[in-house]
This record gives structure tokens, C-alpha cells and sequence, in this order.
């Protein structure tokens, strides 16, 4: 199994017993595909919708956390109430609203060979794109034993 999907995967399977149907039509949090290649590990996560002043990317230690959170905006005067002339001026109203807001937050343990130095992030077209360097690990030091 790969380093970076071990903790992901462990997460959403409980998940998904705990919200069985739920989870189905509406997932907890958005998918990501992870490819492994010599020089870097690399993330692909599809966020539409998203700006990047929505996500917030964190590596602290050996654990990589992608969040966000979009709060739904309500047009309101200083006094904070609703503008009267907003509301008579607008006659519409809500029927159905499944849309409000929106948060999720997935981490991921990431190997040893990361080089944390070196993380970018990207994001074009909804996908957020993260590499991950690797950085050569040192190799085991053989110790010669001397002869007293």
C-alpha cells in the first residue's frame, strides 16, 4: 500500500460505515489521485469551485493536511440587519438550498524522503496540484569493530 494513501484510506473507510448512504451521493471530501516516481510524489486533487485563497496546505512533521472551508455570504447592511430595500427589491426566495456551504480537511502521512524544504503547490483550473521532492535518505553506517 502507498505511504501517503495509509492514513487517508483508514479515515474514510470509517467514515463511510458512519454516514453509509450519505457519504455516497455527497462526499466528506474531495478525491485525489497520488503518483510515485523517482524524483517526487505527487498530488492531483479536483477542488471546482475553489480558488487557491480557498485552500490552506499545511506539512507539519511527516503529516500533510489540505483544508478549506466556504462559508455562504449574506448581503447585509452596517447595522447588520437586512437592507429593506434589498429585501422588497428581491421578491425571490429559497425552495431547495443544498449548497450553503461547503469545509473539508484530509491529511495524509507522507514518507521519510520527503524533502519538506522543497513542497510546491499549484492550482490551475479547480485542481490543486502538490509536489512532494524526495531527498536521498542516508544509508545505513557500517561500524568496524576494533580489536582490543
Amino acid at each position: 500500500m502507498n505511504e501517503l494513501s495509509l492514513f487517508d484510506s483508514i479515515f474514510n473507510n470509517t467514515m463511510d460505515n458512519v454516514f453509509d448512504g450519505y457519504a455516497r451521493r455527497a462526499p466528506i471530501a474531495p478525491r485525489v489521485d497520488v503518483k510515485e516516481s523517482d524524483n517526487a510524489y505527487t498530488l492531483d486533487m479536483e477542488l471546482p469551485g475553489r480558488t487557491e485563497n480557498d485552500v490552506n496546505i499545511e506539512l507539519d512533521r511527516n503529516t500533510l493536511t489540505i483544508s478549506s472551508k466556504e462559508e455562504e455570504t449574506v448581503e447585509k447592511s452596517s447595522e447588520g440587519k437586512k437592507d429593506k430595500k434589498e429585501e422588497k427589491k428581491n421578491s425571490e426566495r429559497w425552495l431547495i438550498r443544498e449548497r450553503r456551504c461547503s469545509s473539508f480537511s484530509r491529511s495524509f502521512q507522507v514518507p521519510e524522503d520527503v524533502d519538506s524544504e522543497n513542497v510546491r503547490a499549484s492550482f490551475k483550473n479547480g485542481i490543486l496540484n502538490i509536489t512532494l521532492p524526495r531527498k536521498a535518505l542516508t544509508a545505513p553506517k557500517r561500524i568496524a569493530i576494533e580489536c582490543a
